[in-house]
């Protein structure tokens, strides 16, 4: 197949190395523009730029793709098989739906109608979903709404984060891709449409989105922090002052009212719903170094019945 790849970041980079090794002839590749970066002065290429440029594929950046008439002249010139998005981070345009035979393809990192939207690994895990999986579909004009290729699954172990995820689904997700290409080109893949009615969000993630409620499980707080995993994270306030919680876990029960502090042999437990607690393994007082808890408690001398939260 002739192809137009569009991606932007690491995500991307395992499904493009596979289709440039492969039998496929990749013609173009759509990126974002770069950007600055942290504090960085200088904006930097996206990753699937950088790996374009050491295979010498040609590369655009257009910040706008919907009336973009250069662009449009320039895809209609390839005549591309098909257009691959992957993490792409833009809007794909009707003119761009319509042009090439079998259609836009995307990888999608969830078991589609599951997780439709911009962060699906990081609500999986935050949601305490066990297993996930990645999904090949025809893009059409709604949000992660077009027709099912294939889809394959991956467990979700207990302790992973979606930082520990976005790797292994990327892999997983890239052989996807390579098999439906493979499918269509045979006729051993069929379209099927969504079931709608099971469809759930992930919306893109909000700081907000990290401050902890203490009134949730245990369990419900240590699934989102696992997938807010490395952002937005995980935090709260401690006199007046915000506290990240860089690594926590289940605890099991004890008396502590929700957001309650308690000690315990150097270790700093609080309170959550359901008469259960967490542990608060690692944390950072805003201003101050991030601590293992021991070292936290040495300087903090806790008040009987303090709580965390809002100040």
């Amino acid at each position: 197949m002739r192809l137009v790849f569009c991606g932007t970041p690491q995500f991307a980079i395992p499904a493009l190395e596979q289709l440039l090794a492969s039998h496929h002839s990749v013609e173009l590749v759509l990126t974002q523009p770069d950007r600055i970066k942290g504090r960085d002065s200088e904006p930097s290429p996206p990753p699937v730029k950088q790996l374009a440029a050491k295979h010498d594929v040609p590369v655009l950046q257009p910040e706008k793709i919907k009336n973009n008439l250069e662009l449009r002249a320039q895809l209609e010139s390839i005549h591309p098989d098909a257009i691959i998005v992957v993490a792409y981070g833009r809007i794909i345009p009707d003119w761009m739906l319509a042009l090439p035979r079998w259609g836009n393809i995307n990888l999608h990192a969830s078991l589609l109608p599951k997780y439709r939207g911009a962060a699906p690994i990081q609500w999986a895990v935050a949601n305490g979903e066990t297993i996930t999986g990645a999904t090949t579909m025809r893009i059409d004009q709604g949000l992660d709404t077009g027709d099912i290729l294939e889809q394959s699954t991956l467990p979700i172990e207990p302790d992973q984060t979606s930082e520990d995820l976005f790797p292994l689904l990327a892999q997983s997700g890239a052989d996807l891709l390579l098999h439906t290409l493979q499918g269509l080109e045979a006729g051993t893949v069929t379209a099927t449409p969504q079931d709608h009615s099971q469809a759930t969000l992930a919306p893109i993630l909000e700081r907000e989105d990290a401050l902890v409620d203490f009134s949730r499980t245990a369990s419900e707080i240590y699934n989102r922090w696992r997938g807010f995993q490395p952002w937005p994270g995980a935090y709260t306030f401690f006199r007046g002052k915000k506290l990240t919680l860089h690594r926590l876990r289940p605890a099991g029960s004890a008396q502590l009212a929700p957001a309650e502090l308690g000690v315990e042999h150097n270790r700093l437990f609080v309170g959550a719903g359901n008469n259960k607690i967490l542990e608060l393994q690692e944390i950072q007082l805003e201003g101050k170094k991030r601590l293992p808890a021991a070292d936290f408690l040495r300087g903090a001398s806790l008040r009987p019945h303090e709580h965390l939260g809002q100040p």
